[in-house]
C-alpha cells in the first residue's frame, strides 16, 4: 500500500454481478450469493452502477456493509434523475432524496458520491454551480464526499476547476478513453475511472501501464502531480496527502478485476 505519509489508495471494479467473471475472476462453482464477498476479498473498493438507474433498500446497503471487510468502500453513482436533466438547479429534490435512500447504512464504508454526466451536458455556470450549491458536505452528520463526472469538452475550462475547488468537490480523472480528462486536484481525494483494458492483456493493460497508473496513484496519495495527464489549469504539486479512489471501467471489461488486483499489488 501507499506510504504512512500518503493518502490511503483504494482500488477497484464496477460492480460485482457480471456472468463472464465467474470462472474467469469468480472461482468455479462460487455461490453467487457469496460475489461480493469474494471481490471484496481481491479489491479494496467498488463502484455501484446500480443506484444509477434504481433506488436501494436500506437494507441492500446493509447487507452489502456487512459482507464486506472493515476497510472496504463503496463508492455509488447517484441516481440519473439528479443529473440527467436540463436545468440542474432543479434537482433539489431527487439529490435530497437519493442521499436519503438508505445509504448511510454503509456507515464507514461509504465512499464518494459520483454524480455522473451526460456527454450531451455542456457546462452552464451558472446552473453547474447552482447544483454544487444542492449537494451537502454532510447528511445526518455524516461527511459525504462528492465528485462529479463530466464528459463534454466545455467543461476542460479553468473556471469550471476553480468553482470545483470552491466547494471541494472532485472531478472525476478519465482515463485512457474518449472523454476529456480533467486531472486538476479540486478537493481532498482524487477520484480515477481508467477504461483502457484490452482482451489481448492477461491483466488488462500491458505492464508498463499498469506500472503507470500505480506511479500516478502514489503520486496523488502524496500530493504531487502527474506531468503526463491533461489539465484544465496548471498541475501545481501542494504536497498534501490525499486519498485516491481509482476504478478500472469499460474496455474489456472481464479483464478489469486482474487489471485492478494487479494495480492493488503494484501499490
Amino acid at each position: 500500500m501507499a506510504k504512512a505519509e500518503s493518502g490511503k489508495i483504494r482500488i477497484g471494479i464496477g460492480g460485482w454481478t457480471y456472468e463472464p467473471w465467474r470462472g474467469a475472476f469468480y472461482p468455479e462453482k462460487l455461490p453467487q450469493k457469496r460475489e461480493l464477498e469474494y471481490a471484496a476479498s481481491q479489491l479494496t473498493a467498488i463502484e455501484v452502477n446500480g443506484t444509477y438507474y434504481g433506488s436501494q433498500k436500506p437494507e441492500s446497503f446493509r447487507k452489502w456493509h456487512d459482507e464486506t471487510p472493515e476497510t472496504f468502500v463503496f463508492s455509488l453513482k447517484a441516481s440519473r434523475y439528479c443529473t440527467n436533466r436540463r436545468v440542474l438547479a432543479e434537482a433539489g429534490q431527487s439529490v435530497e432524496r437519493f442521499l436519503t435512500s438508505g445509504l448511510l447504512e454503509l456507515r464507514d464504508k461509504l465512499g464518494p458520491i459520483n454524480w455522473q454526466f451526460m456527454a450531451t451536458k455542456s457546462f452552464d455556470p451558472v446552473d453547474f454551480e447552482a447544483f454544487l450549491k444542492l449537494l451537502p458536505k454532510s447528511v445526518e452528520g455524516r461527511a459525504i464526499r462528492h465528485v462529479v463526472e463530466v464528459r463534454h469538452e466545455s467543461f476542460r475550462n479553468p473556471d469550471f476547476t476553480a468553482m470545483l475547488r470552491e466547494y471541494g468537490i472532485a472531478a472525476v480523472v478519465a482515463g485512457d478513453s474518449e472523454f476529456p480528462q480533467i486531472a486538476d486536484v479540486t478537493a481532498p481525494f482524487v477520484y480515477a475511472r481508467i477504461m483502457g483494458t484490452a482482451e489481448s492483456e492477461p491483466l488488462g493493460y500491458a505492464k508498463k501501464n499498469l506500472d503507470l497508473w500505480a506511479q500516478r496513484a502514489k503520486q496523488w496519495a502524496a500530493g504531487d502531480r502527474p506531468k503526463d495527464l491533461q489539465y484544465a489549469g496548471e498541475a501545481k504539486s501542494d504536497g498534501i496527502a490525499r486519498d485516491v479512489y481509482l476504478f478500472v471501467i469499460s474496455g474489456h471489461k472481464v479483464r478489469n478485476p486482474a487489471a485492478a488486483r494487479a494495480l492493488i499489488e503494484r501499490v
